[in-house]
């Protein structure tokens, strides 16, 4: 063998060692997404809508873990002390990460531990009354409500959530006083709500929904600046006559703090383009969720101001958490 052969044969195979010695390009294994409420309802489906086109994309599995308790702070712990490697996941509402750490102590820390990745949709809560209650629009709930002064309760789905500050900011702009009833959960509350235990509640658009159309629940108003498609024919909070009300149930996308800067960047453009099919916006319309899709550093700033809006709802109204 000649010399020129030799080095040859030396060249090919040390390219061959460079080549295989290279990192391989994300995602290369399985993708888990936690969810931290029960299946069912807008949270889950979002994850699942989304985690199914980004699947497609990536060719690779994406796995939805759902991890609910203590007002979604369960599975917030567990991404915010996951492998910052992109292949651990989050989808939440504002509760585990911009109210409920303002309430008590928790395990993470939501700007040490997190990192953001795209506001994925928003959605309104529906303002709901028992049929018995005689009212049928929210100035006649709040009329009641001055009549009765700590006599009417509105359910929540536990201290702290997103439906337990609607219902104090119902109090507060319309000067009036309810009881806050907390329950574990808006099964538990829908059970009361239809039996009559407790008469008033902002529920989420999916649980609320087939009682609405049934007719078991009187729909009063939704709680956001825009009347949701899902409901065409109810006002918004503002046009019911309570001026400036606005809250939402939004879905975001984490992930463990550290993830490399070019997976959030990768994550983040895959989440969006999935929120553009026309059959997942759809299909989010369905439970009343509008998709949006942001850049990492937008759903940040979105934070900060979510968080600052509860913060004030929070000192006014004197909301306690579960400590």
């Amino acid at each position: 063998m000649t010399l020129k052969v030799i080095l040859v044969c030396v060249g090919c195979c040390l390219g061959l060692i460079a080549t295989t010695a290279q990192p391989q390009s994300y995602p290369f294994k399985p993708i888990k997404v936690i969810v931290p409420v029960a299946p069912g309802g807008a949270t889950d489906m979002t994850a699942r809508l989304v985690g199914q086109k980004m699947a497609e994309r990536f060719g690779q599995a994406v796995v939805i873990e759902n991890r609910p308790g203590a007002n979604e702070t369960i599975g917030v712990d567990v991404v915010a002390k996951s492998a910052p490697d992109g292949y651990t996941l989050l989808v939440t509402a504002p509760a585990a990460v911009v109210i409920v750490p303002q309430l008590q102590k928790l395990p993470y820390n939501v700007d040490r531990d997190l990192a953001p990745v795209s506001l994925a949709a928003v959605t309104p809560l529906i303002l709901v009354v028992h049929p018995s209650l005689p009212v049928q629009t929210v100035k006649e709930l709040i009329a009641l409500a001055k009549a009765r002064p700590g006599q009417l309760s509105y359910a929540s789905t536990g201290n702290g959530g997103v439906q337990h500050l609607a219902g104090e900011l119902l109090k507060i702009s319309a000067k009036i006083d309810m009881v806050h009833i907390p329950y574990k959960g808006a099964g538990p509350v829908m059970q009361d709500l239809i039996g009559g235990q407790v008469p008033v509640f902002f529920s989420g658009m999916p649980p609320a929904m087939p009682h609405i159309r049934s007719g078991k629940l009187r729909a009063l108003a939704v709680t956001t600046t825009r009347r949701s498609a899902a409901t065409p024919d109810v006002p918004t909070m503002d046009e019911a006559g309570v001026p400036g009300f606005d809250i939402s149930n939004w879905f975001a996308y984490f992930a463990p703090a550290g993830t490399p800067a070019d997976v959030i960047a990768k994550l983040s453009a895959e989440i969006n383009r999935s929120l553009k099919l026309q059959d997942v916006i759809e299909k989010l319309a369905t439970v009343g969720a509008e998709p949006v899709g942001t850049s990492p550093e937008e759903l940040g700033r979105f934070l900060r101001v979510e968080s600052a809006k509860f913060a004030n709802l929070i000192k006014a109204s004197g909301a306690k958490g579960t400590d």
